[in-house]
């Protein structure tokens, strides 16, 4: 499994307790894809909000994200991390 970074945008003013409520969407149906959502942070002021996952593909993540009715704008493979 490969690990991956996702970027939301114009998610402008969301607030603490929407971010989690979009995290919780994404976990509830993450196991259909066999994605591991890890962490989700965000930036209210730009709208942009940043997801980690382990994932078999960008796609797995892409189709989570969609279903769970927020379309990820750009999905990044994490090659090396510390």
């Amino acid at each position: 499994m490969a690990k991956f970074t996702d970027v939301h945008r114009g998610m402008k003013g969301i607030t603490a307790d929407e971010l989690t409520a979009a995290h919780r969407a994404d976990l509830a149906i993450q196991a259909d894809e066999k994605v591991q959502f890890e962490r989700a942070w965000a930036d209210p002021a730009s709208g942009e909000v940043h997801c980690l996952s382990e994932a078999p593909s960008a796609g797995a993540v892409r189709r989570i994200h969609e279903r769970a009715g927020h379309p990820a704008d750009e999905i990044h493979p994490v090659p090396l991390m510390v």
